[in-house]
């Protein structure tokens, strides 16, 4: 958009549209930029205990100033519209949720790797992992209201709610009650790269991280072993396994 306003309000109806979208995209981002400097001065463990708390206050006062704007009503803290919505219709829309977060996973990706390559994206992509993977295991303890060392018990509780867990087929083998291994049946990104004739995209780095990371900040008595994952050669039932055992 050339420069023709002062001001926002003294733009086209258009614009403003675009200027709000961009608007809440700079909450995202400084939101995140928060999280960064907090984990850089008080470590991952801190920041995750402050993003607790600034996250729950901070949704409170966004939607309730939405609700007054809008007019909807706010009811158990979320919007009623949301709650109202049918089983059908609120499968769908985590199931599109879930869609959205991988998708832009492999935006930042690709932006890295068409712009730096493929070693920086894989590099920046572990690193990613590093943060989200205990953050994530975090919320889910937190929202299933899980012990603070729940267990193999807990662990298989949990992973059943990541955000892998609506858009990828995955199953559970009990070994006894020391150990499982978790099998990623189905993932997406690979399932895509297969319709294309393309080979496995080699995640290994990043598995390694990712799940140990998980399992350990569920429960740091559980230990994490890597059975297969690209590019390591698999069978077809299964794109990735990985063993917890306590």
């Amino acid at each position: 958009m050339e420069s023709c306003c002062s001001t926002p309000k003294e733009m086209k109806r258009e614009d403003k549209a675009r200027f709000i979208i961009d608007m809440f995209n700079r909450i995202v981002v400084h939101y995140s930029f928060w999280l960064t400097e907090i984990r850089h001065q008080m470590g991952l463990e801190k920041s995750l205990e402050i993003l607790e708390n600034a996250t729950g206050k901070s949704l409170g006062i966004q939607l309730k100033r939405l609700s007054d704007l809008f007019g909807f009503e706010i009811q158990d803290g979320m919007p009623k519209a949301l709650l109202d919505l049918d089983d059908s219709m609120m499968n769908k829309v985590m199931d599109t949720v879930a869609k959205n977060w991988l998708a832009n996973d492999g935006v930042w990706f690709q932006s890295i790797e068409f712009d730096q390559g493929m070693n920086d994206a894989k590099r920046c992509n572990d690193s990613c992992w590093a943060q989200f993977s205990p953050y994530e295991a975090r919320a889910i303890k937190k929202f299933l209201g899980l012990k603070d060392t729940p267990g193999l018990d807990g662990l298989k509780q949990a992973l059943g709610f990541r955000m892998y867990s609506l858009i990828n087929t995955q199953s559970i083998v009990d070994e006894g009650k020391n150990s499982f291994v978790f099998q990623m049946n189905e993932c997406r990104v690979q399932v895509a790269r297969q319709r294309k004739n393309l080979d496995d995209y080699p995640c290994k780095s990043a598995g390694l991280v990712e799940y140990e990371y998980f399992a350990r900040a569920v429960d740091p008595r559980i230990n994490t072993e890597c059975i297969g994952c690209p590019p390591d050669d698999h069978p077809e039932e299964w794109f990735c396994a990985w063993r917890f055992s306590v």
